[in-house]
């Protein structure tokens, strides 16, 4: 009898002491942790909203645009104050400071910088003269068969396609009119070699902006003729649509301000990058020249170099956040 009611007893005895205990570790003061707990989504997040990773390739541009000035070395650009709004873009955007133009006079390095050669040609000669034009391939014809677009935009052109000297325009700082598959296809000159009124409109979409524009302004406003301080006037009135434009504010583009020599024997010119990923306040020191800016083009965009002079030429890289 005894042992029977002696198990029951024990089992009750049992639980009353594992109650007690609960009830004092409830009332003990302690500190919590917090274990993060790791779910599984079904859901991916969309490519939108992955970090971006800062890169130097080339190949992200979609834009490049071309800048043209004349006649003045680096050291009469650089640290000039008649060229206050040129050296604000030096410091806020990249400089190449050790950047060589290839010929004199003016026109063998416009067809350096578009045909990756000065072509034989050694003199301002005007088309259609004899031996002034040149059956080569050229940028233009690169970008097309890729699928882009491209135009030269030239300031005072009375017309489309213009091939001769007309006030403040002249034909030896329009390279795309000496060569012969361009001025000699009336369709595709007047449709890809514009005054530069046209920038403006082409600016008003990305669909209407094309992918490679040339951009040429008129004697005075190039330096050619007039001051530096003009220069530096036209660029700070006329940059600033560029870098407000769709094309640089919803997509990735590139502003190049080059000269086209430097009037002076060791040609050094002055050379600027500009854009919304360009580093800020970068020196680029290699050794460039028109032929490494023609070489970094076709590298941005897969296409093979022109020339040995472009393939023996460093691309100027590194300059992209």
């Amino acid at each position: 009898m005894k042992l029977r009611w002696l198990i029951p007893i024990t089992i009750l005895v049992v639980l009353i002491a594992s109650i007690a205990i609960i009830i004092g570790l409830g009332s003990t003061t302690h500190k919590s942790l917090t274990v993060p707990i790791t779910t599984k989504s079904s859901k991916l997040p969309s490519s939108n909203h992955l970090p971006k990773t800062p890169s130097n390739q080339l190949t992200s541009l979609d834009h490049i645009f071309i800048i043209v000035e004349e006649n003045k070395p680096l050291n009469s650009i650089i640290n000039n104050p008649s060229a206050s709004y040129i050296n604000y873009l030096a410091k806020r955007y990249a400089l190449a400071t050790n950047y060589y133009a290839v010929a004199h006079p003016s026109l063998p390095n416009y067809l350096a910088l578009t045909s990756g050669s000065t072509d034989g040609i050694s003199t301002d000669c005007n088309p259609p003269s004899a031996g002034c034009e040149v059956n080569v391939q050229n940028i233009a014809d690169q970008i097309k068969a890729s699928g882009r677009t491209w135009k030269e935009y030239a300031e005072s052109m009375p017309s489309n396609c213009y091939a001769y000297n007309s006030g403040e325009y002249v034909t030896k700082h329009n390279p795309f009119i000496y060569y012969t598959d361009i001025i000699n296809n009336p369709k595709r000159c007047q449709a890809d070699v514009v005054p530069f009124s046209q920038l403006k409109t082409d600016l008003q979409s990305v669909s209407t902006t094309p992918n490679y524009a040339f951009i040429t302004p008129n004697v005075c406003n190039d330096m050619h003729d007039c001051s530096v301080s003009i220069g530096d006037t036209w660029l700070q009135q006329n940059v600033p649509m560029i870098l407000n434009s769709k094309a640089f504010t919803t997509q990735n583009s590139l502003l190049i301000i080059t000269w086209d020599e430097g009037y002076a024997t060791t040609n050094h010119v002055a050379t600027l990058l500009i854009g919304s990923n360009v580093k800020q306040g970068l020196q680029l020191t290699g050794n460039y020249s028109h032929y490494s800016l023609l070489h970094t083009i076709e590298n941005a965009w897969g296409l093979p170099p022109l020339t040995n002079s472009v393939t023996q030429s460093p691309v100027v890289k590194d300059f992209l956040n």
